[in-house]
């Protein structure tokens, strides 16, 4: 009888201990391995979800891998939790089933990549490609590179007459105003000139004569391509003689365009840095000032008037020098104004990376992206704690197209750069959310 009874002792302490409930966290069987796109194997407590023994469905709220999205990520190590956490995002949103994205983050202090998602998807840029103009732009011509405008003359001076003509020379600056204009007025002052006989001839050799851009809808808000702008407006010469006029000078020939002769002598040199055209360019995300930069780039390769598409060849040799191949894009203009410009998430990431490694183009771009919650077009954005003043990114917008790329820190000192395209969404908002949350993720504790 003993026996028996040993038995059955020993019969129900082995039943409970089978019979144990899983959610008990002291039991190493109680936890369950998960894998998931682009994240490692993580360990997860199985209480999180309650799902019968066969069912492989999600439960409302989770990720790909069934999990809610916030329930395991944070048990992980760096960079895996951050893995995990932009994998239970982009499984969870309803915008990707209605719209492309690519997505790519890399760890520039660890050197490594965090997290891919159709990187190399082609997609429309929008006004990110002004990081990929500014980038080419201040590695090719430098960061002391001047943006200028000249007032030169032919001909003699002689009781108060110039016998010979005026030269205005464009070279496309996009900041020349009435301050400007003020100082060629006062250089032809200077020379005691009250009567000039001879024409006022506007230099506009450049660039040539296109005044749109490459697959620019004809709708648009776009800028005029001239190069020889004042106050944003392709009416220089007129400003220029009314100024005169009221100074008092009589002008005797006429306004007609042409070359400037080689010699000519030099009465203004007016200028503005490219740090000034950066600043707007890049903060207000300013086409024109973007146009202009591409442009001073196309000029560089010695062409007169250059075009476009010298600018297009010298960008597509730095895509060379990155290791990717340049028949894989489209590079149409330098705003992303354009429906003809396709690049990658892998791209804008190779470009933010050349730029970080390289000191000289790094302290010129890096002052000029719009900082999360604070200026240019990320002022009303991301104001939460981990990404206000921390994530530094170009925005980029157009019917259908919301982007973001640039640079960002974590909380354990990592800087990361990153670049977020998506095409084919209706409404700029969800697209925008998303970029957002994505940032918060890569910056938060």
């Amino acid at each position: 009888m003993k026996t028996i009874f040993t038995f059955l002792l020993a019969f129900i302490a082995n039943f409970t201990l089978q019979a144990k409930p899983l959610i008990d966290g002291q039991d190493s069987v109680s936890q369950a391995t998960v894998q998931a796109d682009s994240v490692p194997q993580a360990t997860v407590q199985a209480d999180f979800v309650s799902l019968p023994p066969d069912s492989t469905a999600p439960v409302p709220g989770a990720s790909a891998s069934g999990l809610p999205v916030s329930s395991y990520p944070d048990s992980l190590p760096w960079p895996d939790n951050v893995r995990a956490r932009l994998e239970a995002i982009l499984s969870t949103s309803p915008l990707l089933s209605t719209s492309n994205m690519g997505l790519m983050v890399y760890d520039l202090t660890a050197d490594s990549t965090i997290f891919c998602y159709n990187e190399r998807k082609t997609l429309r840029p929008a006004s990110t490609m002004k990081l990929i103009t500014a980038i080419t732009a201040i590695d090719r011509l430098g960061g002391s590179y001047q943006f200028r405008t000249s007032l030169r003359y032919t001909g003699t001076v002689s009781d108060n007459v110039l016998t010979g003509d005026v030269y205005c020379v464009g070279g496309f600056d996009p900041r020349f105003n009435s301050d400007d204009l003020a100082a060629f007025v006062e250089g032809i002052r200077s020379l005691g000139v009250d009567t000039i006989r001879g024409s006022l001839v506007a230099d506009k050799m450049m660039k040539n004569e296109d005044r749109l851009g490459w697959g620019w809808c004809w709708d648009d808000d776009n800028p005029v391509l001239s190069p020889l702008l004042i106050s944003r407006k392709d009416n220089f010469m007129e400003r220029f003689v009314s100024e005169l006029v009221d100074a008092g000078i009589v002008i005797l020939g006429n306004i007609i365009e042409g070359d400037t002769p080689s010699d000519a002598y030099e009465l203004v040199d007016r200028t503005h840095s490219i740090d000034q055209i950066l600043m707007r360019m890049m903060k207000d995300s300013d086409n024109l000032y973007a146009e202009s930069l591409f442009y001073q780039l196309a000029a560089s390769s010695g062409n007169r008037p250059c075009n476009a598409q010298d600018a297009r060849n010298i960008i597509k040799r730095l895509v060379c020098k990155l290791g990717l191949h340049p028949s894989n894009y489209v590079f149409a203009d330098g705003s992303g104004l354009s429906l003809y410009n396709y690049v990658t998430a892998e791209l804008e990431v190779e470009m933010l990376k050349y730029a970080y490694r390289n000191s000289n183009v790094y302290l010129h771009l890096y002052p000029s992206l719009p900082i999360a919650g604070s200026d240019g077009t990320l002022k009303r954005r991301m104001r939460n704690a981990f990404t206000a003043d921390n994530v530094r990114a170009k925005t980029g917008t157009l019917s259908g197209v919301q982007s973001l790329a640039g640079y960002c820190s974590t909380p354990n000192n990592h800087t990361l750069c990153f670049a977020i395209i998506n095409n084919g969404s209706l409404k700029d908002g969800p697209a925008r959310a998303l970029q957002d949350e994505i940032c918060k993720e890569l910056t938060r504790p």
